[in-house]
């Protein structure tokens, strides 16, 4: 599936700030696989950070070592990899994948905050808890998905909509904001029609194994 996120925002200067971008997600009994669609523009600006910057200094054994703790900090960008949470005797755990290195990077419980993950499966799994979906009143408005019914909430000042699909429980909208216009948040879920077969968390068979801690000083 594909998850399509944009963001509007009001400062009290007057500027309106809007972000866009978007991720394929995969989904298993006890696995979510996410990765950012990057274009090619991105990609190639990454290679050019590879390079090092003064050559007289690469050629230095001291420089080298240098280069190479850089690099290590630059190649880990939790955005610019793949995510892979999992779901085990009740524990979640997360990694991320570089397939540039063929490496799996393990991070820690207490270093979710540092790659913006709330450590929560039902929300990686399910992107909105389900039970607080079902909190939400049912809305006049009527679905043009089979099996998807609106749910909102609207005190007046601000509002949260929901399309959820009860088949495949999983939001296919969500949107929340304020009457003002000050901000505004919604992502789109559009579900692949054909189950995909191959999953890249079976594909990392030679791959080596590192820590976060391991790109930290």
């Amino acid at each position: 599936m594909t998850v399509r996120y944009y963001t509007k925002v009001l400062t009290n200067e007057g500027v309106m700030r809007e972000s866009r971008y978007e991720e394929t997600m995969l989904r298993r009994v006890g696995h979510v696989w996410v990765e950012r669609v990057l274009p090619p523009a991105s990609k190639l600006a990454d290679k050019h950070q590879d390079k090092p910057s003064n050559q007289a200094a690469a050629n230095s054994a001291s420089a080298k070592k240098v280069a190479l703790k850089v690099h290590d900090h630059e190649a880990f960008n939790p955005v610019m990899i793949p995510r892979h949470v999992m779901f085990e005797n009740g524990k979640t755990r997360l990694e991320y994948v570089d397939s540039s290195t063929r490496q799996v990077i393990a991070v820690p419980a207490s270093e979710y905050d540092n790659v913006n993950f709330d450590g929560s499966w039902v929300n990686a799994y399910f992107l909105v808890d389900p039970k607080q979906v079902a909190t939400l009143p049912l809305a006049k408005r009527k679905s043009d998905v089979a099996g998807a019914v609106w749910r909102e909430r609207d005190n007046g000042e601000v509002f949260q909509r929901v399309l959820w699909d009860e088949k495949r429980q999983i939001p296919l909208i969500v949107e929340s904001g304020d009457k003002a216009g000050r901000f505004f948040n919604r992502f789109e879920v559009n579900v692949a029609s054909s189950l995909r077969r191959e999953l890249p968390w079976q594909q990392l068979k030679g791959y080596g194994q590192k820590e976060y801690a391991d790109f930290l000083d």
